[in-house]
């Protein structure tokens, strides 16, 4: 019996290993050195999205490639436009796995929000991608393909060159860190995006975080708090079991220590379960030895759930609190609600909802006002 091996993923390699592959390949073919930067034009510079849009190499030699390479490219399921600019893809993955990403414009910037998994085993209650379990891994090329395609799109539809891109769609990316951080190095290195506008989210998968800080490069991190003690955390995040709120704020530390990495705390502000002056004290306490930057999430309601976003007096008295304690705060106004922009919703508009997530009473005892 034959084994058969998967050829290398062109969008998936790291851009030097790209080069070693591409230098080997044409060296045995008899062509000159220079085919391999044709090739990474082609793939960083020009987008390509395949072999044959290679069209300064020979057809032969853009056949050869064909047989030796892959290079993953998405087949856009899905593509919706909000009112207020924001755009969200629905890719279509070889084996009919569906991921997003979302592309959000501003006046200075545009930012990319990406997938790393194909749903997401952390079962957050707040979230419409924990709803829909976890089917599997993201490959870097998988990875890097979103930020391809959307760059692309973005270029032909008037909007400019993504400047940002942070790993805040479907999946935890801490829990794919082989894959992510091929992509974290590929982007920077390979698509020249500075470390610094690359954000990596995560719910507190403290042995991913402690790899960040040992990182050169300084890449973004944000934690996604959402309750700022083990109480009610572990009621709206079920991995706080594993990685407690201690054991988290140690590997902050660690980060924090490595210098110029920043922090920011996500929080979501869900009406009457997070939103209490109390809580804010609490998150105010946690977070001041970071200095780090708190984004208020107002919830993004979900189909058959009762929770609802906190009220705008609500949102307003809780930022007004961390500011008062010394903690630079900012309310993140929902984007793309007309186009279920919020991770895994898009998808999740085809399937049914989990039911109203109940509270212990001892975790409502510590969110109450």
């Amino acid at each position: 019996m034959r084994t058969t091996h998967a050829k290398p993923d062109l969008a998936g390699l790291l851009p030097e290993q790209g080069r070693t592959a591409l230098t080997k390949h044409f060296a045995s073919r008899g062509q000159p050195a220079y085919r391999a930067e044709q090739v990474v034009s082609w793939l960083y510079d020009r987008l390509a999205f395949s072999f044959d849009e290679m069209s300064n190499l020979p057809k032969a030699e853009r056949d050869a490639l064909r047989e030796c390479f892959d290079l993953t490219a998405l087949e856009t399921a899905r593509l919706s436009r909000s009112s207020d600019g924001t755009s969200k893809h629905l890719w279509k993955l070889a084996d009919g796995e569906l991921i997003e990403s979302v592309l959000i414009p501003t006046s200075t910037r545009l930012t990319l929000c990406i997938s790393s998994q194909a749903g997401c085993a952390m079962a957050c209650t707040f979230c419409a991608t924990g709803w829909m379990g976890y089917q599997r891994q993201l490959s870097a090329g998988e990875i890097i393909a979103q930020y391809r395609g959307a760059r692309a799109w973005a270029a032909d539809n008037g909007l400019g060159e993504i400047t940002n891109v942070v790993f805040m769609g479907m999946g935890e990316p801490l829990m794919n860190r082989k894959a992510v951080f091929a992509a974290l190095h590929s982007l920077n290195h390979g698509y020249g995006l500075g470390a610094r506008r690359i954000t990596v989210s995560t719910v507190g998968v403290v042995p991913g975080i402690l790899e960040m800080a040992r990182m050169p490069e300084q890449y973004r991190l944000a934690v996604s708090l959402h309750a700022p003690n083990h109480e009610l955390r572990q009621e709206l995040i079920p991995i706080e079991k594993k990685y407690p709120l201690p054991e988290l704020v140690e590997a902050l530390r660690a980060f924090d220590a490595a210098g110029g990495k920043r922090i920011t705390f996500e929080y979501v502000m869900i009406d009457g379960v997070t939103d209490s002056i109390a809580l804010a004290d609490e998150l105010a306490r946690l977070t001041r030895e970071f200095h780090a930057f708190v984004n208020l999430i107002p919830f993004n309601p979900i189909p058959e759930t009762e929770w609802r976003p906190s009220t705008p007096e609500r949102l307003r008295a809780f930022a007004a609190r961390l500011e008062a304690r010394g903690i630079s705060a900012f309310v993140r106004a929902p984007r793309g609600r007309d186009i279920a922009a919020a991770c895994g919703q898009l998808k999740a508009e085809a399937t049914h909802g989990r039911g109203p997530v109940q509270i212990t009473s001892r975790a409502r005892e510590k969110a109450a006002s």
